[in-house]
């Protein structure tokens, strides 16, 4: 049975990434890319759908008796497993090399004292545990090599001799103070020869200086230093090396109410996570990074300004079609488990907002328009001209029926701001007397239908009485200020009907208005967004003491999932989630700023 979400670690090459547990076992990977068919699913079942463990022999049959801590190489992806049993000490380390073109994992076991008796077990499950593959030792110098093939997926693993039981792989070894044993694996295409054995010693040096070479860029807050750190290395093991695109999460399917239905696919790339990461990744000097995101950006939504998406797949793909799998039975029995995010179809007018926020943050960090980027940042603003006042699904992807979303609205008004400022400061071509037009006409539609004079907050929708979360990015995108009264007004509304334990849901699922069954758990980055809007509208002591409990939310090496159960104390839903990270270096950052002298 897979642990607890926050039991898991992630190791990462920035082409996918495995979760391995506390128990020594990856329980998820997929190969080659993050949006692969998984080939170690135990995540969402159990040892059955594959898993690869390597651990003491006495923490598989007495785990009383061993003492376990873990941690990263400081600044790195390179997880360290400090094991301590009855006759010894032992370390595991476990990463995914970085730069060498291929699909390794590997596990390098070291003595540390005493002596140990190892345990390794591998069972592959191709193609979301449909396919059992067909494996075989293969003599080569030095040893034996396990082949795995299955239709168009094949792996290759050295290190320790294991024998077939059942479909599945065990071996035993010792490893005394001083002695070091090297576990690989390699992933390829079936119809290629399998590579040759990695050199792990030259891989080790090299993943971890270039994640050296990355971090000493950094310009994190002082508070918070190392939460903020390890976030912006989420945020940079999340982006695919090769086309640039920021997955939202490395799983999917992860429950955001355990045991219910609101199983999701978060390896994808959403423009708004994507632009918002972007924005963060330029405040903390990362320019290199923001102008690949802006690349991958431009080629995604490039095409009639009608068919932009909301996401889109590690290389622009289009077609993101759902369906739901019946070989993994879910985490811990959440069901269904779901392949791709029906979603993508859907009309969310805040994405154009958020696009044009995000490049303006490229042009003000001195990334340059060329004539490519800005006629296509004019032609999205023509399809704005054109459907601004359409209903749409709203930022949390309401599966309900459409509606006048307030934020959305917002957002709308923050894309006609950005394209304003693009011609105003930056001397860009366009038709600015006509958007400084639709900018003040959706102002005062959402004065007057986004407004509840009564209660004295904005609303969820038009013609509602609800909030929503989302309402928190106002003064973000500069639709006023923090400490202004009507958001003073939100804020209270939000605190009063939202805060559940403290933290913030993004609205009330009871409502009925995404269509869904009810049940959820606070998502984390609306807490964070209410710590950067304390934090601004100067409440920075209660700023402080929320951030500091969403901070503790982070499991032993530094990630966070998306939302967080405050009754069992526990991670939910899916993880490292990108989003959650980002609001988090931004509540940083706001704290550091509100307690800066001006």
């Amino acid at each position: 049975m897979a642990l607890p979400i926050e039991d898991y670690a992630l190791i990462g090459d920035c082409q996918t990434a495995a979760l391995i547990g506390k128990d020594g076992s990856i329980d998820w990977l997929c190969f080659p890319r993050f949006d692969s068919a998984s080939m170690f699913g135990a995540l969402l079942g159990n040892e059955d759908h594959g898993r690869w463990l390597v651990a003491p022999r006495a923490s598989v049959d007495a785990p009383a008796t061993v003492t376990v801590t873990r941690k990263y190489q400081p600044n790195t992806f390179i997880l360290v497993t400090n094991w301590v049993t009855e006759t010894g000490e032992v370390e595991v380390t476990d990463f995914m090399p970085h730069g060498n073109r291929r699909a390794d994992v590997i596990r390098r076991v070291r003595g540390i004292s005493g002596t140990v008796e190892m345990y390794a077990e591998m069972l592959i499950r191709f193609g979301y545990a449909t396919a059992l593959p067909w494996l075989h030792q293969a003599p080569e110098s030095g040893g034996h090599a396990i082949i795995g093939v299955a239709g168009p997926d094949a792996i290759v693993a050295r290190g320790v001799e294991m024998h077939a039981s059942e479909h599945t792989h065990r071996g035993e070894f010792t490893v005394s103070a001083g002695e070091v044993r090297d576990l690989t694996m390699t992933w390829y295409p079936a119809h290629r020869n399998p590579p040759p054995q990695v050199n792990v010693d030259a891989v080790l040096e090299t993943t971890s200086q270039w994640w050296l070479n990355w971090s000493a860029h950094c310009e994190p807050t002082e508070q918070y230093r190392e939460i903020v750190k390890r976030s912006l290395l989420v945020l940079r093991v999340l982006t695919h090396e090769d086309t640039g695109g920021i997955v939202a999460a490395a799983t999917t399917s992860l429950p955001e109410w355990f045991g219910g239905t609101r199983n999701w696919d978060y390896r994808y790339v959403w423009l708004r996570d994507a632009a918002l990461t972007l924005h963060v990744l330029l405040d903390h000097g990362y320019v290199a990074e923001a102008e690949a995101w802006r690349r991958w950006l431009l080629r995604a939504i490039a095409g009639d300004p009608a068919d932009v998406q909301i996401m889109y797949g590690l290389s622009g793909e289009r077609w993101l079609e759902e369906r739901e799998l019946t070989s993994l039975p879910g985490y811990e029995g959440a069901s269904p488990v779901r392949v791709g995010n029906g979603a993508f179809d859907q009309f969310q007018g805040d994405v154009f907002g958020e696009v044009m926020i995000a490049l303006q943050a490229a042009r003000r960090s001195g990334v340059h328009e060329n004539d490519f980027s800005w006629p296509l940042q004019r032609a999205l603003m023509s399809h704005v001209e054109d459907n601004w006042n359409r209903p749409d699904n709203g930022i949390w992807e309401i599966r309900g029926p459409e509606r006048h979303f307030t934020h959305s609205r917002v957002m709308l008004w923050a894309a006609m701001d950005c394209a304003i400022t693009a011609v105003e400061e930056f001397g860009l071509e366009g038709p600015v007397d006509k958007w400084i037009g639709i900018r003040e006409e959706i102002r005062q539609e959402i004065e007057r239908d986004g407004w509840d004079a009564e209660r004295g907050t904005y609303t969820q929708y038009y013609g509602g009485t609800g909030v929503d979360a989302s309402l928190l990015q106002l003064p973000q995108v500069g639709y006023l200020k923090a400490d202004d009264p009507r958001m003073l007004g939100t804020v209270a509304a939000i605190e009063e009907e939202l805060l559940h334990d403290g933290l913030v849901l993004r609205y009330r699922t009871e409502s009925g208005v995404d269509g869904l069954p009810d049940g959820e758990n606070p998502f984390l980055t609306c807490s964070f967004w209410l710590v950067e809007q304390y934090a601004s509208s100067g409440r920075v002591d209660d700023a402080t003491v929320l951030m500091d409990r969403l901070v503790g939310f982070a499991n032993d090496v530094g990630l966070i999932s998306e939302e967080y159960d405050t009754t069992n104390n526990r991670q939910a839903g899916n993880t490292p989630q990108a989003l959650s990270h980002l609001a988090l270096v931004r509540a940083a950052d706001a704290i550091s700023e509100a307690k800066t002298p001006q």
